[in-house]
């Protein structure tokens, strides 16, 4: 695996130390740059064209979640893990709706960070497991299953999606395991794993998590 450059963007000096020990210890993860505010970020985002970018939301200048969004509409390749101790749903919604790719709290410990970092870098993905429990929640309180089979914008079929494949998505983001998804749909096992099969597929994801994550973020649940 070639290596990870890293931009971090983070106000606390302190904690910008620690994360910056932590990575130099990590296989095949460089920390290329530094920003103490929003503003400086975008900067380097531009100047040093990170693979990850690991964001804070509260900064100075500019906030995390207002740089993700011009660091995006840039054009940028940088994938943006959100790194924050902010776990609201107007902070985690608006963050990926900006389009970070990734959301983990700054109590994750090294592991949880590093596999972010490594999971965001190849375009997979990732949500802390609090973060994502929180989601599917959001998802399931606001979102009436009869209203789920339609779309006023049929974005779905950006992804080649059929209508019965949506309706696929959306039990999966609803956290349906593939027997539910079997006796929702009133069809076999075998056919509901196969809808899934052909939902991830067509998503370019590998798992119903990460589904779910791309479905919130493309505004498709």
């Amino acid at each position: 695996m070639s290596e990870i450059k890293v931009l971090l963007v983070e106000d606390h000096e302190m904690t910008r130390l620690g994360l910056q020990l932590v990575l130099e210890k990590a296989e095949n993860i460089k920390v290329i740059g530094e920003a103490a505010d929003g503003k400086k970020g975008v900067e380097l985002a531009k100047e040093l064209n990170p693979d990850v970018i690991l964001m804070d939301i509260g900064l100075p200048e500019m906030d995390g979640i207002e740089a993700t969004d011009l660091i995006k509409k840039s054009g940028s390749q940088s994938k943006i893990l959100i790194y924050t101790s902010r776990e609201g749903d107007d902070d985690v919604f608006s963050a990926l709706s900006a389009g970070a790719d990734g959301y983990i709290m700054k109590g994750a410990n090294k592991e949880q960070l590093v596999s972010a970092i490594t999971a965001v870098s190849q375009g997979i993905a990732w949500l802390d497991p609090a973060i994502a429990k929180m989601v599917l929640s959001n998802i399931q309180r606001h979102k009436p299953v009869e209203n789920k089979t339609t779309t006023n914008s049929l974005k779905y079929k950006e992804y080649n999606l059929t209508k019965r494949e949506y309706e696929v998505l959306c039990l999966i983001a609803d956290g349906l395991d593939n027997q539910e998804i079997a006796d929702k749909l009133v069809v076999s096992l075998s056919t509901a794993r196969a809808h899934v099969h052909n939902v991830l597929g067509k998503l370019y994801v590998a798992n119903k998590h990460q589904a779910t994550v791309l479905a919130v973020k493309e505004g498709l649940v």
